[in-house]
């Protein structure tokens, strides 16, 4: 419009722009030989008033380039002429282009949590003005939302910021930010002065100053510079339609003495149940059939503001409220939790676990099976207590899968403490677990009062002895689906591959491959991997498939 306006302003050569030449040579250059000439200072103000003007489509070309100081004869009005059409075209070309918008990129590790965090970060970015880029190259602002869990995952952070060194000398006005755990957890610097290519460098809390901050080091990024208090109420950027993770907390009160979460993300912070039940509605209303709900403890939840809980609601724990109230979400029809602590898994919560939506799952850290390990760990239960709580939730749902995180070579932890851990394991009988080598993180209470003391060998061994059990348990069970009908999300979905029979027949390799659907993959109720033949269409759908095979790691099965 603003181009529109300037042609109209200037016309087109052959009739105002000429019919304007003529007026003025008409009058002639004598008009202005009888008065004394402005000094400098006015004429500069003419001339960038006129410009204005001009730029706004409110002056001719004729009367800037008079505002110049220049005067017009018949024999320039053709060159006049001409260059009118020129610098119309020039404006019109310009406001042609394309407006390049500023891009970014988000590189993620670690847990759901940061996930949702970094689904905020985008939510806040491209309300300022940027867009998302999958090629790091074209991006003008890069952030890293780092994991501290473990040393290894560090160390991948300072791999990969490193390498950047080369983009930032390509790109020297290339945003590089650092934030999540790492961050947190870096309360003096020390961490950060080994990352001299970073610009930015804040915890996941302080998100919120996003816009401000580019604003501040590259102003023509961003729209608005205004930031956001509360980083939790920024309404996630979400990648799939239908399923979500939606934090109910964030932070943790446990301190665990090998972990950094409560340094990294400060205490248990939990949202208030309007601004969680606002969110999951409007995913319902979106076409949102999944929700995971996302804490450090999230069983422990307490709902600042209790009084918004349904009337109707029978429970009185906070976080088996909450549970019943999703429940009541029409559309929302698989539910799910992570991590829960098994010091809050009252009856209440096991009993919510029965509402329709839930999934028929469950993962439970345990840690480790000896009461020595688990009190020098402060996990504040006994192996006996754990394994009470599993008693009632299979007494409660006797179908239910679940899962757990265990860490091997803890501080002082013996052979026979070891065995116990093996022991607790068996009589579980888990459906996966993840096992981790203990890796001694900096500022915790481990780090301070105990010796890392297991060698690496024996770490490796024992870790090998767990994931052979867990390979053996997961293979037993998924047996047990063969010939059963499991209901699947569909989340993705892989295109027909060329076979070496249809290399034989390159004249049909079109035709064949229409033939074939490709493969559908998607989790079950109980949280297996499952897959099957199917076109893209199913991708977001519930299908019911028949389980025709099962693996350890996955099922196999076709449509019902």
């Amino acid at each position: 419009m603003r181009a529109w306006g300037a042609w109209r302003a200037i016309g087109s050569p052959s009739s105002s722009a000429c019919t304007s030449a003529r007026e003025a040579c008409s009058a002639g250059s004598s008009s202005t030989r009888g008065r004394s000439r402005p000094d400098d200072g006015t004429t500069n103000r003419l001339i960038r008033s006129r410009f204005s003007n001009f730029i706004k489509g409110k002056a001719s070309v004729n009367e800037l380039m008079r505002s110049a100081g220049f005067s017009l004869s018949r024999l320039n009005v053709v060159c006049l002429s001409f260059l009118t059409l020129v610098i119309e075209l020039l404006i019109i070309s310009c406001y042609a282009l394309p407006v390049m918008k500023s891009r970014y990129h988000i590189i993620t590790f670690g847990c759901q949590m940061n996930k949702s965090d970094s689904e905020r970060m985008e939510t806040l970015l491209k309300g300022v003005g940027l867009e998302s880029t999958d090629d790091q190259e074209e991006a003008d602002v890069i952030l890293v939302n780092t994991c501290s869990v473990r040393q290894s995952a560090e160390d991948r952070v300072y791999g990969l910021v490193k390498g950047f060194k080369k983009l930032k000398k390509k790109k020297p006005e290339l945003i590089i930010g650092v934030t999540g755990c790492l961050p947190g957890r870096d309360r003096d610097g020390a961490l950060k002065r080994t990352l001299e290519i970073v610009d930015l460098y804040f915890p996941t809390k302080e998100m919120g100053q996003l816009p401000r901050w580019i604003g501040e080091i590259r102003p023509e990024l961003v729209n608005s510079t205004d930031a956001v208090e509360d980083y939790l109420k920024i309404k996630p950027e979400y990648h799939t339609k239908r399923q979500a993770f939606v934090s109910i907390q964030t932070g943790c009160n446990k301190f665990c003495t090998y972990c950094v979460v409560p340094f990294a993300r400060g205490l248990e912070k939990n949202r208030p149940v309007a601004d969680i039940m606002e969110e999951i509605q409007d995913l319902a209303a979106h076409g949102c059939v999944e929700v995971t709900l996302l804490g450090q403890t999230v069983n422990s939840y307490q709902a600042p503001d209790a009084e918004n809980f349904s009337e109707g609601n029978p429970y009185e724990d906070h976080f088996a409220k909450l549970l019943w109230e999703v429940n009541q979400v029409e559309g929302i029809n698989r539910l799910h939790f992570t991590a829960p602590h098994p010091l809050h898994m009252t009856d209440e919560v096991i009993d919510a676990m029965t509402l329709p939506a839930h999934l028929n799952f469950i993962h439970l850290p345990v840690q480790a099976g000896s009461d020595d390990v688990l009190r020098r760990m402060n996990r504040r239960y006994t192996s006996k207590q754990f394994l009470d709580v599993v008693k009632r939730l299979k007494a409660k749902i006797p179908e239910l899968a679940i899962g757990t995180d265990i860490v091997v070579g803890f501080c002082g932890e013996s052979p026979e403490q070891f065995d116990e851990t093996v022991e607790l394991f068996k009589e579980v009988d888990f459906d996966i677990s993840y096992t981790a080598r203990y890796s001694t993180r900096s500022g915790t209470a481990a780090w301070r009062a105990f010796n890392d003391d297991v060698s690496h060998e024996e770490k490796k061994r024992r870790w090998e002895v767990l994931q052979k059990l867990m390979e053996e348990s997961v293979y037993k069970k998924n047996q047990k689906f063969v010939g059963e009908v499991v209901s699947v999300l569909v989340d993705r979905h892989e295109p027909p591959k060329v076979t070496d029979e249809m290399l034989t027949m390159p004249e049909k390799i079109q035709e064949l491959m229409a033939q074939q659907p490709g493969t559908c993959y998607g989790q079950s109720r109980e949280m297996k991997l499952t897959r099957f033949a199917g076109g893209e269409e199913y991708v977001g759908e519930i299908v019911e498939v028949r389980v025709t095979r099962a693996d350890k790691w996955i099922l196999e099965g076709e449509i019902v």
